[in-house]
C-alpha cells in the first residue's frame, strides 16, 4: 500500500495481490460452548472481496483521534473509504473541511449539512457557504486491531 499523510487521516491506496487470500472457516466461531472440529468447513477468503466493492474508488485511511468513539471508530482503526458512494442522511464519511480531513457522521436536512461527532466532547460543525467543504467519500467497513 501507498501511504498519504494529510492532517489527522492517513490514507492508503491498496494494491491488489493475485492470490492473496486466508483460510475461512465456515462453520463461524463460536463464542460460547466449544463445536467440534469436523464441522468445519474450509475455504478461501479474500478481504479485498469482502471489503472493497469498487476497487477503483476505494481507498484506506487510519483514524486520528476521539471524536467518533461513540461509533465504534476508535484511534488507530483503519476506515474502508468508497468514493463512488452517494452521499446520504447519517452515513459516516471522510470530509474535506477548510483544508483538513476529518470523519463524521453526516446530518442534511432541509438542505443544510451538519458533520457530528460520535463524541459529546466534540462540537457539531454546520456547513456554510464560507466553508471550504467536499464530501470525500463514504466509509464503508472499520478494520480493528485486537
Amino acid at each position: 500500500m501507498i501511504a498519504h499523510k494529510s492532517g489527522s487521516l492517513t490514507f492508503f491506496t491498496p494494491e491488489a495481490v493475485d492470490g492473496a487470500s486466508a483460510h475461512f472457516f465456515d462453520a463461524g466461531v463460536s463464542a460460547g460452548f466449544p463445536s467440534p472440529a469436523e464441522d468445519f468447513k474450509e475455504q478461501r477468503l479474500s478481504l479485498d472481496e469482502e471489503l472493497v466493492k469498487n476497487k477503483e474508488a476505494t481507498f484506506y485511511a487510519k483514524v486520528s483521534g476521539q471524536s467518533m468513539i461513540g461509533a465504534g471508530l476508535d484511534d488507530n482503526d483503519l476506515l474502508v473509504i468508497d468514493r463512488s458512494l452517494e452521499p446520504t442522511n447519517n452515513k459516516i464519511a471522510v470530509c474535506f473541511l477548510d483544508g483538513e480531513f476529518t470523519v463524521k457522521r453526516l446530518r442534511v436536512s432541509n438542505g443544510e449539512v451538519w458533520l457530528q461527532p460520535e463524541n459529546p466532547d466534540y462540537p457539531i460543525i454546520h456547513i456554510t457557504e464560507e466553508n471550504n467543504f467536499l464530501i470525500w467519500g463514504i466509509v464503508t467497513n472499520v478494520i480493528k486491531k485486537v
